[in-house]
């Protein structure tokens, strides 16, 4: 088995009828699309962020649905971190259904979307640029009806995904988010260099995710933790969970934790913590100590010094990966857990039930 290949290797072999080979072929060209993306991608997302750097917009509002969502909320922490520019998270209803039409000149509106096809993303949009706003679409599909009411398209060069789960269209989100920020502050993007070999790293230690995978095989509900960067991970990986095994995963940010749903942990309560490496995860440090001495069945994904301290976990590489680009390391070892705790209850997560590909809200 290669690096980079999780089973089954081989789609057109013996074994190409096994539920979840969709899936894992995906997460498996995930290091082959860092990589596209940082030597044929990031100079067209860096001109982009040139030119609306020069338009100095004064606030940005994101926009997206689903697994989307969660690369914007990571896009959100990324530039009021690194560029001190507030954003917000825009509720599209207020325009797609009340008819809303704030004043939107000089604001950036990013829109996140895997097939650019949702029509109240289209819809909220194009109301947006009429609005005045910088209108930028995230998304896998240059010819999407999404790109062609934006004013500038960012393609994340994933290729075709075919697995209802998104995996290898999130992570190229993030990066190209990454590399536009990075672009937006005049940076080169030089830290997310590492992630390709990483990323392959780390999706060869599936067998580690397979053993820990039995712990939740019967598990009736989750809780899912992080702080910082690491919280949008939490939020895709819950989201990946229950889409693929049906297993309630709730995702909080460590403060809110805090703030009242830590009453329903107990000692047979599974925990999974996603502990960035930085400042995110010193932020989190409280709330690992409480789930601690509250005895929860608490799995740490993160450096080798936090998942020593906890029941389990699974060690990242973190030692000169900067803070800002570990959430597209973290989440690779939670997609394999969402597959494997998937196969594990004798489920196809290609194909979860009630949802399509493209989800037309509106």
């Amino acid at each position: 088995m290669t690096a980079t290949t999780p089973y089954p290797p081989d789609p057109h072999a013996p074994h190409s009828e096994l539920p979840g080979r969709i899936m894992a072929r995906e997460m498996a060209e995930q290091p082959a699309v860092l990589r596209r993306i940082l030597s044929q991608g990031a100079p067209a997302i860096r001109k982009v962020a040139q030119e609306i750097a020069a338009r100095a917009p004064r606030f940005v509002l994101l926009t997206a649905r689903g697994t989307s969502d969660n690369a914007a909320l990571y896009a959100k922490y990324l530039l009021e971190i690194r560029l001190g520019l507030p954003c917000g998270l825009t509720s599209m209803s207020t325009t797609t259904a009340y008819g809303a039409r704030p004043d939107l000149t000089d604001v950036l509106v990013v829109t996140v979307s895997q097939s650019g096809g949702s029509p109240d993303l289209v819809a909220s949009t194009r109301a947006a640029r009429e609005a005045g706003a910088i209108t930028l679409a995230v998304t896998n599909n240059p010819d999407s009806p999404l790109a062609g009411v934006s004013e500038y398209h960012l393609d994340i060069m994933a290729g075709p995904e075919r697995a209802l789960p998104a995996t290898k269209t999130y992570t190229a989100s993030l990066l190209a988010l990454y590399l536009f920020v990075e672009g937006l502050r005049g940076g080169d993007g030089a830290p997310a260099k590492v992630l390709p070999d990483l990323a392959g790293q780390l999706l060869a230690r599936q067998d580690e995710v397979r053993a820990l995978a039995a712990r939740y095989r019967f598990a009736e509900r989750m809780v899912i933790t992080s702080r910082g960067y690491g919280y949008p991970t939490a939020k895709e990986a819950a989201l990946k969970l229950m889409e693929t095994s049906y297993i309630p995963a709730l995702a909080y940010s460590g403060a809110d934790l805090l703030h009242g749903p830590l009453a329903m942990v107990d000692n047979v309560s599974p925990v999974i913590a996603v502990v960035t490496d930085g400042k995110g995860g010193e932020a989190l440090q409280p709330v690992l100590d409480r789930l601690r001495g509250r005895g929860a069945d608490l799995v740490v994904i993160g450096a080798r010094h936090q998942v020593e301290q906890a029941s389990a976990g699974f060690v990242l590489p973190t030692e000169d990966v900067a803070e800002e680009v570990q959430p597209i390391l973290e989440i690779l070892p939670l997609q394999l857990l969402a597959y494997e705790v998937t196969i594990a209850r004798g489920q196809d997560p290609d194909a979860p039930r009630a949802l399509a590909k493209v989800t037309e809200t509106r």
